[in-house]
């Protein structure tokens, strides 16, 4: 009863969140992007032998092309798979698939291509087919395996060596020796794997690193102790190596078998996700401490320093649910054996779920399976009898003006980034360059530039022109907005309302200068801190013909303090 009554005030939880989100993610009405493009969106599944090479990779009412719709419409940044490879399984073959081969099984799954492992025949359903602009370029298939099949990890990043023990992923944890909670040995029957990725850094502070595992099937006392001994191996694996056990060392207990060693600890800002089919529902089990447990809370459940967050506190385990139903059936029986678990004092989740076609409304159907030949509802139970669970994690983000949104969302959003560095005008100074400049008497044109700095407190800018008609008299001005019309000789790069400074005369060299006050008229109080301005010299040109003037090209200007 209490668990039902946790479940129901969570998917209220949910629905309100919903209503809050942005369009992005709105399930209800069959948009389940996400609400922020800089959000990470993690998704773990089990499929139940459907990426197997001698699978038909066909269009229909099948596991294969359910697959591809499904993770199509979720578009995840990070995808973990679990039983991937069992021809066997899958009842259309035998054996489990090598590296190798898996590895080009998932690439037909992503991108299609020619199916070499059945005739030669073109795939006719790929992930790709059904989300063109989506990709996930970078694979990780495990060498473990447990006679049947492997686990895989798809990202849309690179893998890269976060720690400088030259590896970036792992197909199993090394070897822990027995000490705190960990009884010692690996992570489990089918590996525990590790991939380490490079987020971009104009969006994100940090990296990432993700671990995926299948454990331990089955109900027997001895199932339970393999699944909870794998879990205490790898969370104090990501304590103790991952996060130096709450110091600057990597495994400061020498209880860890990396070689070579890793040299450095995570930083502050790259937090640990686990996933994966961890083969227990621990909403049911009582009092029994299952691996989703160990893998979130370590040793000390509501402890401070051997948690298995980076600070020490207890990391946090997903309660994704159906966005209508408030399920937490990540399993056809109706149980939750499929989790996700962040380090939560790094990353915070904005939503949360569990993909299950046939709970969903036709409105909340995405378009990507739709089209599915045995009918939207029934698609996630033709790929497979778990269902994919889903987080979108907000990582600690490249925010320069401190509004919460990514630098890189902003600009996407319409904020100025005028010199294209993916850092939003308003967090930068800068002075460039736009518009035209047309040729006068003596050459190809006025150049407008700048001298100093744009810093308002030293004082130092200075504007220039160069290329004017020696001795001319001339100005400069400035307004708020940018234009590009004729003007006189030349054209009118700055509009709006504008304030013009003196008139002054260009050198024997044709040079013309200016240092501008800001404490005097028309700077006082206009040209501050955070402004951007756009500037261009005016001048006279009469042996120039035409109109008797011209203007120099413009230069566009944000000052900081």
């Amino acid at each position: 009863m209490l668990r039902h009554l946790a479940l129901a005030i969570a998917a209220c939880a949910s629905l309100a969140q919903v209503q809050l989100a942005q369009a992005q993610y709105n399930p209800v009405v069959g948009q389940w992007g996400k609400t922020d493009p800089a959000d990470l969106r993690v998704v773990t599944w089990n499929v139940q032998d459907g990426l197997c090479s001698t699978n038909t990779k066909a269009e229909g009412n099948n596991n294969w092309c359910a697959l591809a719709r499904i993770v199509a419409s979720l578009k995840p940044d990070v995808l973990v798979l679990q039983e991937c490879g069992d021809n066997s399984g899958n009842g259309t073959g035998s054996g489990v698939d090598s590296v190798a081969t898996l590895t080009t099984v998932v690439n037909l799954f992503v991108n299609g291509g020619t199916d070499t492992f059945n005739g030669n025949v073109a795939v006719g359903a790929w992930v790709k087919k059904y989300a063109p602009n989506y990709d996930l370029p970078h694979v990780f298939v495990t060498s473990e395996n447990d006679g049947f099949n492997r686990n895989v990890i798809l990202s849309r990043f690179a893998f890269a060596d976060l720690n400088g023990d030259t590896r970036s992923t792992y197909s199993d944890i090394p070897t822990v020796s027995a000490s705190q909670w960990a009884p010692g040995g690996d992570g489990g029957i089918r590996g525990f794997q590790f991939a380490e990725l490079d987020l971009p850094g104009a969006t994100y502070l940090g990296n990432l690193v993700v671990g995926g595992a299948h454990l331990k099937a089955g109900s027997t006392a001895s199932d339970n102790v393999q699944r909870v001994t794998a879990a205490q191996n790898v969370s104090y694996f990501v304590r103790y190596f991952y996060n130096g056990g709450g110091t600057t060392t990597v495994d400061p207990l020498a209880r860890i078998a990396d070689t070579p060693a890793a040299t450095s600890v995570l930083p502050a800002t790259t937090p640990v996700v686990l996933c994966g089919d961890w083969n227990e529902d621990e909403l049911g089990n009582g009092a029994v401490r299952g691996p989703a447990d160990w893998l979130h809370q370590a040793q000390t459940v509501g402890g401070t320093s051997d948690g298995a967050d980076r600070d020490g506190t207890d990391a946090q385990l997903d309660r994704a649910l159906h966005w209508s139903t408030g399920s937490d059936a990540s399993y056809q029986s109706g149980a939750k054996l499929d989790y996700i678990v962040w380090q939560d004092s790094i990353a915070t989740v904005r939503n949360q779920g569990i993909f299950i076609s046939g709970s969903n409304t036709t409105a909340s159907q995405p378009a990507e399976v739709q089209g599915f030949a045995g009918g939207a509802a029934a698609c996630s139970a033709a790929a497979s009898d778990h269902r994919a669970v889903y987080v979108d994690l907000r990582l600690p983000v490249v925010d320069c003006n401190g509004n919460g949104v990514a630098d890189t969302t902003d600009i996407a959003s319409g904020a100025l980034d005028s010199n294209a560095n993916q850092i939003p005008d308003e967090c930068e100074c800068f002075a460039t360059q736009y518009c035209l400049s047309s040729p006068n008497s003596v050459g190809a044109g006025a150049l407008i530039s700048a001298t100093g700095t744009t810093s308002i407190s030293s004082a130092n800018f200075t504007l220039y022109a160069d290329g004017v008609p020696p001795n001319a008299a001339g100005l400069f001005y400035f307004g708020a907005n940018e234009v590009q019309q004729p003007f006189g000789n030349g054209y009118r790069c700055v509009s709006g309302s504008v304030s013009r400074f003196g008139v002054q005369a260009a050198d024997a060299l044709g040079v013309m200068s200016r240092q501008v006050n800001f404490t005097a008229t028309p700077a006082a109080g206009v040209l501050v801190p955070g402004s951007t301005w756009r500037f261009q010299l005016w001048y006279r040109n009469p042996s120039g013909g035409g109109a008797g003037y011209n203007l120099s090209n413009a230069l566009r200007v944000r000052f900081c303090p």
